[in-house]
């Protein structure tokens, strides 16, 4: 028996898992390049050997739905992907003992709110967040059938290096000296570094439920800004909040305009999750990102 599958593999946080899981036995699983290429959209999988713990990271995410067929995407990769997944892994008469799931914080479906814990109903309505939804489920229900652990992880913001998604746009303009932060910037984020989600997937004990992982810090925007752009050794230009505050009223009726009232009020509300169950019954205990930023 192979101790590790881990889907995704080739992905921003699946190539940090592959890293930690480095000296251990393991499988990989994703599009390319992998042990099994295989996509999980489309197919179910057919392993040739079984698994002690699956790990699964594959997903979509950091694209803008912009039509129904994008939108569809997202329940083809999450939502069938996992479906797949887990059709691959039944034809052994003996499953995993543990199934990790990597899901997200957008399942709350919220733009503000402080301390949200997992108790927090799930008001996602993304095609994002709708297929994660179904995605946990489909987890949870394997579990259930074949009394195997399963662990769901609900991230923020993962940092890390080379990151997708509005992260990555943003180093890319500040490498580039054309990104521009707001005035105040003094609303706080949740975000966790990935080397410490790698980490506890990889090492973690084998636990079932629902978890979410941040940093415990939750930096403001500010804060965040500085840290990056020292990194970087760059300079953060800024827009004064009233001018940004007209350009959104004024992008309500112009599109073409980058920002609007609804995209503003995003930016200057604080959303911050509360990891005080890992910490207490995973042993989590993260470091804080701003310190350790590793980009």
């Amino acid at each position: 028996m192979t101790e590790f599958l881990i889907t995704g593999a080739n992905g921003f946080l699946g190539k940090y898992i592959v890293n930690a899981a480095s000296n251990r036995s393991f499988r990989t699983l994703g599009l390319s390049g992998c042990d099994y290429n295989v996509d999980l959209s489309t197919m179910v999988p057919e392993f040739e050997e079984t698994f002690s713990k699956v790990i699964h990271a594959a997903g979509l995410a950091h694209i803008q739905p912009e039509s129904k067929k994008t939108d569809q995407r997202f329940f083809e990769v999450n939502e069938i992907g996992t479906a797949n997944l887990l059709k691959g892994l039944e034809k052994f008469p003996h499953p995993p003992k543990s199934l990790v799931f990597i899901s997200t914080v957008a399942v709350y479906g919220l733009d503000e709110g402080e301390n949200l814990d997992e108790s927090t109903l799930l008001r996602g309505n993304t095609p994002y967040a709708l297929s994660k939804i179904k995605a946990e489920e489909l987890i949870t229900n394997y579990g259930t059938k074949h009394n195997v652990k399963t662990l769901i992880l609900r991230l923020p913001l993962i940092v890390g290096k080379n990151p997708p998604g509005n992260l990555g746009s943003m180093i890319c303009a500040l490498k580039k000296g054309y990104y521009f932060g707001i005035d105040d910037g003094s609303a706080r984020r949740s975000m966790v570094l990935a080397t410490d989600v790698a980490s506890l997937v990889v090492f973690g004990t084998g636990k079932s439920g629902i978890y979410n992982l941040t940093d415990g810090q939750h930096p403001s925007i500010s804060d965040f800004e500085k840290a990056l752009a020292t990194r970087l050794n760059r300079k953060i230009k800024h827009i004064p909040d009233q001018l940004v505050r007209v350009a959104a009223k004024t992008g309500d009726y112009m599109r073409f305009i980058p920002i609007n009232t609804l995209r503003y009020k995003k930016i200057n509300s604080t959303l911050t999750f509360s990891d005080e169950k890992a910490r207490h019954e995973l042993n989590w205990n993260p470091r804080p990102v701003l310190i350790h930023i590793d980009i």
